[in-house]
């Protein structure tokens, strides 16, 4: 399926509080929605919970609007989560089995947009696809459903808390010894 000539690798980047999406050289601005538990909050990536996720993508270049696209979730079967890559997804023995949503090559004019309800916490990699004859165009970002947001904070607060015992164990060392001294 993703065979033929594939050019540029893609990602969601946070550009000034805009979530944008880079298909080849081609720019759009891509949004996941949860309504029925976040209402209208936005997210460019990782979800904080399951839910029914609404996907949209407003083009920012004409020819998007012109062109096959086709969108399709897997399951992150590479282990590398956040790292992976098309060439990772093209070394995909069976594609479809790691599939969990495809919707087929269409032209949307204006928006393209999907729902897929998400029923389990685990990592994803979205795959978009734009065509125009033979060129194809590619976009992945992995993602993760049911990230908490806690990342290394934890580490930090416990290296922290160990500097501050470290600090405070010194002065009350050198504190005994100045006593100890006269």
């Amino acid at each position: 399926m993703l065979s033929g000539e594939l050019l540029g690798h893609g990602n969601v980047v946070d550009d000034n509080d805009i979530c944008q999406i880079e298909v080849g050289f081609l720019k759009a601005h891509f949004k996941i929605y949860l309504p029925l538990t976040h209402k209208r909050k936005e997210f460019c990536e990782d979800l904080p919970a399951p839910s029914e996720s609404v996907f949209v993508m407003e083009y920012e270049h004409d020819l998007l609007s012109s062109m096959l696209i086709d969108f399709r979730i897997i399951r992150d079967v590479t282990g590398l989560k956040a790292f992976a890559r098309e060439e990772h997804i093209l070394a995909i023995d069976d594609l479809d089995a790691a599939t969990v949503f495809y919707k087929p090559a269409v032209i949307e004019p204006d928006v393209f947009s999907i729902v897929y309800q998400f029923d389990e916490a685990d990592w994803y990699i979205g795959i978009v696809r734009a065509s125009l004859g033979e060129e194809i165009f590619t976009a992945v970002f992995p993602f993760e459903v049911g990230f908490t947001g806690i990342g290394y904070w934890p580490f930090f607060a416990v290296l922290i808390c160990f500097l501050i015992s470290l600090v405070w164990y010194e002065k009350r060392y050198r504190k005994r010894k100045l006593y100890a001294d006269h």
